[in-house]
């Protein structure tokens, strides 16, 4: 069996030497295709892999139509919509991805944005704190619990929503559930962005629902830039001088932002939530580890697609 980690991004030296403790241990062949810079490369390196681990890198049709002996793809992180599922399914290849290993990772970036903002990107001028203020997580995974548990040690008053987490689960944690996004963001000042990218949550972070945000809001994404509606985001930006946006993905119009909002809009270069050495090592290693598991043992536990 082989094993590819095709990485543009690569992993840190000590979480491929995780990957392949891991891989030889089961008596697999692993094999690196790291910063390549042509999709071609790809598709020679896929041709004769019967697992992939990569980051955001794109496993298209075209990708999956290559890799003839493919049998599984580990999305190491969170987010799998780099992934095409259906064409997956119908070369009946298994699709996980590694929920929870980048959680605090992107939880720690998305209150570090919350910090750069109230303090005015540390520019000198008087901010404000963050104590005594009202946070909305909108979508109570992974990362948002790691969120509500890092705000807690600010002093901030939490409130979550989740269309697909009960709110007794929501509550225990010490959390307020809310019943919509809707009264989320009206309640909220503060709003920590974790929704995939849906066909139902595209564009829905939309005029409307920011608009009803209270005074200095301030929205921090670290989920994905397809869920914000940008020309609408734009258009509140503009009408609402006191609005603050902080992103963790770069937007399509980036320039515009930074052209018509100084001191209010930022963006990372590019993703860095899961940029840490513990989550690179985390996430990397749970992937070989799936893999593993369900070559040898069928075990699907994480899987994505049907």
């Amino acid at each position: 069996m082989k094993v590819l980690v095709a990485t543009d991004k690569p992993f840190a030296k000590v979480a491929i030497d995780g990957i392949k403790k891991v891989v030889v241990a089961a008596g697999f062949e692993l094999a690196l295709l790291e910063k390549y810079t042509e999709k071609q490369q790809l598709l020679d390196a896929v041709a004769d892999a019967n697992a992939i681990i990569i980051r955001s890198d794109i496993v298209d049709a075209e990708v999956i139509a290559a890799a003839k002996q493919l049998k599984i793809v580990v999305r190491a992180g969170a987010g799998y919509d780099n992934v095409d599922l259906e064409a997956a399914t119908a070369h009946n290849i298994c699709v996980m991805n590694t929920p929870g290993q980048n959680a605090n990772a992107v939880a720690e970036l998305a209150l570090g944005m919350m910090v750069y903002g109230v303090r005015n990107f540390y520019n000198g001028s008087s901010g404000t704190e963050l104590l005594g203020k009202k946070l909305g997580i909108h979508a109570y995974g992974n990362v948002g619990r790691n969120v509500a548990r890092i705000a807690k040690g600010f002093g901030m008053e939490i409130f979550a929503y989740d269309a697909f987490c009960p709110a007794h689960v929501i509550e225990q944690d010490g959390v307020t559930a809310v019943q919509s996004a809707e009264e989320l963001y009206k309640t909220c000042q503060f709003i920590s962005l974790h929704i995939p990218a849906t066909a139902e949550t595209k564009n829905s972070i939309n005029y409307e629902l920011l608009s009803t945000m209270p005074k200095g809001g301030m929205l921090i994404n670290t989920a994905r830039k397809e869920v914000i509606n940008e020309a609408e985001l734009i258009k509140l930006m503009e009408d609402r001088t006191d609005f603050k946006y902080l992103t963790d993905i770069s937007p399509s119009h980036h320039d515009e932002f930074t052209t018509h909002f100084p001191g209010r809009y930022f963006s990372t270069p590019k993703k860095m939530g899961a940029q840490t050495a513990e989550a690179n090592i985390n996430a990397g290693i749970a992937a070989a580890e799936q893999i593993v598991n369900y070559i040898l043992h069928g075990n699907d536990k994480f899987r994505v697609n049907k």
